[in-house]
């Protein structure tokens, strides 16, 4: 079978991602649907049909191609080539009209994340990075930060709503909320990471994530020179603790 070109199908992933942003853009001001709603989270309808617009546009050419996402697998089940969707990562922001949210794709091909895409159709930001490749923000090359002291450092800590979430979650926010510059909780893990490989911030820490929230920020974090380490979480299946820093900040914690 044909193995189609990590840059082509980063470029068809750019395409699609820019492509769900213009839908997203389109709907910013207009009241949404609620179809379902739960003490930490929403899903609006809107995200079923970015999610259809993604799905068209990366598999229509690609039939052989499976898609992960919060809907479970669709597509080619089976198949080594794995999209990975999050069609809008921080719909919360997004739902109250605070304009921090993004569309986010990644490509797991054989067990590993090979390329990543994450575009802020707010800002028109467009994050894109494959395994042997830099990461890229607008066509530029970018880095994660070189900052080493956590005094200096800004770092978002994450985590849900479920009991154990903030049991285990709360002491490392108080932690790093008194050694770092500034702690933030800024409600899109995709755009996090984003900013942990551009640089603008110096670690992510969330103790209860999905993998379509992180699958394409891993990718542009390592590809940017930084460093991730994901814990699954038993029971839950494609949940994970999550750390992604830049390599440099000695953070203390396992």
């Amino acid at each position: 079978m044909h193995r189609e070109s990590l840059e082509s199908l980063t470029q068809l992933a750019a395409e699609a991602v820019r492509a769900a942003g213009g839908l997203i853009m389109a709907n910013f001001s207009a009241e949404h649907s609620v179809s379902a709603s739960e003490a930490h989270d929403i899903k609006i309808e809107l995200d079923r049909r970015v999610q259809d617009l993604l799905e068209h546009m990366l598999v229509a050419h690609l039939p052989h191609y499976s898609v992960l996402g919060e809907e479970g697998i669709r597509g080619s089940e089976g198949s080594e080539n794995e999209w990975i969707l999050d069609p809008i990562d921080g719909t919360v922001n997004y739902f109250y009209g605070i304009p921090h949210f993004c569309v986010s794709v990644a490509l797991r091909r054989a067990g590993e994340l090979v390329l990543g895409v994450v575009y802020d159709p707010f800002r028109d930001e467009l994050w894109s990075a494959y395994r042997g490749g830099p990461a890229l923000l607008n066509g530029r090359c970018v880095r994660v930060s070189n900052r080493t002291k956590l005094e200096d450092a800004i770092l978002t800590v994450g985590f849900a709503k479920t009991e154990d979430s903030i049991q285990h979650g709360l002491p490392i926010f108080s932690r790093f909320v008194r050694l770092a510059k500034k702690c933030r909780m800024m409600g899109s893990a995709a755009l996090d990471t984003a900013y942990v490989a551009s640089g603008r911030l110096d670690a992510y820490i969330e103790g209860f994530i999905s993998i379509w929230d992180i699958a394409a920020g891993i990718v542009l974090v390592e590809s940017a020179g930084g460093k991730v380490r994901l814990e699954p979480i038993p029971n839950h299946p494609s949940k994970y603790r999550a750390i992604v820093w830049n390599g440099f900040l000695e953070l203390g914690i396992e």
